[in-house]
């Protein structure tokens, strides 16, 4: 844990602040604004959907001008969008909302690189240590999130204003913190020079295909059930500071191994933590079916954050093993696409089916995603068990 990584830890930490802040907030602010009630979740998927169309501009930004200025770039407008949701609200114009967390998407494409970032800050013998322990950053927006949405909920005459006000100020901070973060200089490409293989050629190694789909449905998953909780529970009769509460111990279970995941990869490799991922899913899944008791969706979304970090933090170990430096750039975009757009469906569907077919069936409709995480590690092993090929890297 040099200088470096214990300020983009920081970074991460609160960049997860927000997003906990979001999920937290946006549906509910959405079913206050929205004009049907399956509409409440589309403020929530409009941060994904900006996410996932901000991927490749991104990249671009980041091979141009390097990870600094594009994660700077990247809070200036996490600081807007959060100052324009807070009006949208005042307003109550619940369409200039939804634009406005399109916007925001393009910070969330930034944060989502900071894991890859953390490798590059590290000898390489220390890289998934490194990736771990920025991902433990998390924590912060485990207990700030949560805490931060329910202290602030009242703190304006509208409800969360205060909230989107506060993310503001959160922006401001990671500004600073972001600006002495020294990154290893964009390398120089002569004239001529390789940049590597075709992306289509990248994407067809088993590998990447196993690294791409498990990031993706672990994060769909999570965002599905995640972002429907506060709604489930608002249904079910709790108050928010329930709900808020269950959320803070769903983050902490998602960043709090990253203290000792690292090391579980190191010593056992990805796969095994990955498959102990896919039975926390299905732990997380059959608790969440045996019914609406608080304990329950305390322990239901607990275990779902858990599994996340197993799944999420294997699957970027193996990511970075499938692609060459000069490659980086546009593999890692390749891959957070596939995740925003997961996501992105996974929020509108949350809030849709949360609010027409209940708690239980949003937990039924997880259940083909988790098998097939489960099938497509035991194809990996598979594949890696045989001799390997020049284009094929070993998990």
């Amino acid at each position: 844990m040099n200088r470096n990584l214990l300020l983009l830890t920081v970074c991460q930490g609160l960049f997860l602040t927000n997003n906990v802040v979001l999920i937290a907030i946006n549906g509910l602010v959405g079913l206050s604004l929205a004009p049907l009630g399956w509409m409440a979740t589309l403020p929530v998927m409009g941060y994904v959907v900006g996410g996932a169309l901000s991927t490749s501009l991104v990249a671009q930004t980041q091979a141009r001008w390097g990870r600094r200025a594009s994660f700077l770039i990247g809070l200036l407008v996490a600081l807007a969008s959060a100052l324009l949701c807070a009006y949208a609200v005042v307003a109550h114009n619940f369409w200039l909302l939804i634009a406005a967390t399109v916007v925001a998407g393009y910070y969330s494409a930034n944060g989502q690189l900071y894991r890859f970032a953390a490798a590059e800050l590290a000898a390489p013998a220390f890289r998934e240590q490194a990736v771990s322990l920025v991902m433990a950053g998390g924590l912060i927006g485990a207990v700030l999130g949560p805490n931060l949405a329910a202290y602030t909920k009242g703190l304006m005459s509208a409800p969360f204003v205060g909230a989107y006000l506060t993310l503001a100020v959160i922006a401001l901070l990671s500004l600073v913190l972001m600006a002495l973060v020294q990154f290893p200089p964009v390398p120089v490409r002569a004239a001529g020079a390789s940049t590597g293989r075709p992306l289509g050629e990248i994407m067809r190694q088993p590998i990447f295909i196993v690294a791409a789909l498990s990031a993706a449905l672990c994060y769909g998953i999570m965002n599905l059930l995640m972002a429907a909780t506060p709604l489930a529970m608002q249904v079910c009769g709790y108050p928010f500071s329930d709900a808020a509460f269950v959320l803070e111990w769903h983050v902490i279970g998602m960043f709090a191994p990253g203290f000792f995941t690292g090391h579980l990869i190191k010593k056992f490799g990805p796969l095994p933590v990955m498959g102990v991922g896919v039975l926390l899913n299905a732990g997380c899944i059959a608790i969440a079916l045996s019914g609406v008791d608080l304990n329950q969706f305390l322990v239901a979304l607990f275990l779902l954050g858990v599994g996340w970090n197993f799944l999420f933090t294997g699957s970027t170990t193996l990511a970075l093993r499938a692609y060459r430096p000069e490659e980086k750039d546009r593999a890692q975009a390749a891959i957070n696409f596939c995740v925003f757009a997961t996501m992105a469906l996974t929020s509108f569907a949350s809030g849709a089916l949360v609010t027409t077919q209940g708690w239980a069936m949003l937990n039924w409709g997880s259940i083909p995603a988790v098998l097939l995480m489960g099938a497509a590690l035991l194809w990996l092993a598979r594949v890696s068990a045989r001799p390997s090929t020049p284009q094929t890297a070993q998990p």
